[in-house]
């Protein structure tokens, strides 16, 4: 066992993982980190359900909002700037707890992160000259005969992830779930995992409100400035949740209740694959974790039992 201890919150959208995060962090002097692939954007506050400026205030927040859209961050990058986060808030006496409901970026935390070569720019350019040329379907089907293992996990509308295997495939002769099979060395941490896990009833509840604040807390605007800046529509950043729903909106090619609908529709497809990977990982099956079997609202749900069960670990972890 290290000395270094960290509490992971992790659970599907909408689950209330912020508002865990965030009671924890009052309670027990601690900093929350984000583990949100989306999150990370600057530009998308709030289609992302990024915490509010005011809940940023109540605690120390770390990596929200830290990376232009135009950059699409990754789950290495993510991990050297969690783990020097975590690193800070250690020397400084506070406890990270990281909160987030992006599975693969918890996974590379706590078993490590296969370290992939660099497929170098001839494999880059050719990737990405073969997306432009015969779109992510033809080219997701011409890497299922090289690398049938890693197109297998992928769509075949997921033109980042198609274009990044095929670079990764061409420039190192491995297939990317190879690499990723050959996992590094986990986080020099111990984890003390609660993981949310509420009704799916629950969740679609949840979702249905969510679009009309996004609305009324802007969101049109978020994405007609994310527009104007004329990025590639692969990035990640520009398939967030609403952000392709409100963008054929602004284009007047739907209407807005529409992309409501599409936009909870997607939402709530997202969540059942979060919430079922959550339930296959078990985060690492980590020997210390709680479930908690609802949605979290606020800081009144936070149990005595789980609150002992945290300063346990964190008093005596052996």
């Amino acid at each position: 066992m290290t000395e270094k201890r960290a509490l992971l919150v992790a659970g599907p959208t909408a689950s209330g993982k912020s508002a865990l995060a965030i009671a924890l962090a009052e309670r027990l002097d601690g900093v929350v980190i984000n583990v949100d692939s989306m999150q990370v954007y600057r530009e998308l506050r709030v289609l992302t359900a990024r915490p509010s400026v005011a809940e940023e205030a109540q605690v120390p927040h770390r990596l929200y909002g830290v990376r232009p859209a135009a950059e699409p961050g990754s789950a290495a990058w993510w991990r050297a700037e969690a783990l020097a986060a975590m690193d800070a808030a250690h020397a400084a006496g506070v406890l990270p707890i990281l909160t987030g409901g992006t599975g693969m970026y918890f996974a590379a935390l706590t078993q490590g992160l296969a370290d992939i070569p660099d497929p170098g720019p001839l494999a880059r350019e050719e990737a990405r000259s073969l997306l432009a040329r015969l779109g992510p379907e033809e080219l997701h089907a011409g890497l299922s005969k090289v690398d049938p293992a890693t197109a297998a996990r992928l769509k075949p509308a997921d033109s980042q992830r198609i274009a990044r295997a095929w670079e990764v495939w061409r420039g190192t002769g491995i297939g990317l779930a190879a690499w990723q099979n050959r996992r590094g060395e986990p986080a020099p941490w111990d984890f003390f995992a609660v993981q949310l896990d509420p009704p799916r009833d629950a969740l679609r509840a949840a979702i249905a409100t969510r679009f009309d604040a996004m609305l009324a807390a802007g969101a049109l605007e978020e994405v007609r400035a994310l527009l104007a800046l004329n990025l590639d529509p692969a990035l990640p950043a520009m398939r967030a949740h609403g952000v392709p729903e409100l963008s054929a909106y602004l284009r007047g090619e739907t209407s807005l209740e529409y992309a409501g609908m599409r936009t909870g529709m997607v939402t709530g497809q997202y969540t059942k694959r979060q919430a079922t990977w959550f339930r296959h990982h078990r985060l690492a099956d980590l020997s210390h974790t709680h479930t908690i079997n609802a949605r979290f609202d606020n800081s009144t749900q936070l149990s005595e039992r789980l609150t002992t069960e945290i300063l346990a670990f964190l008093q005596n972890p052996a």
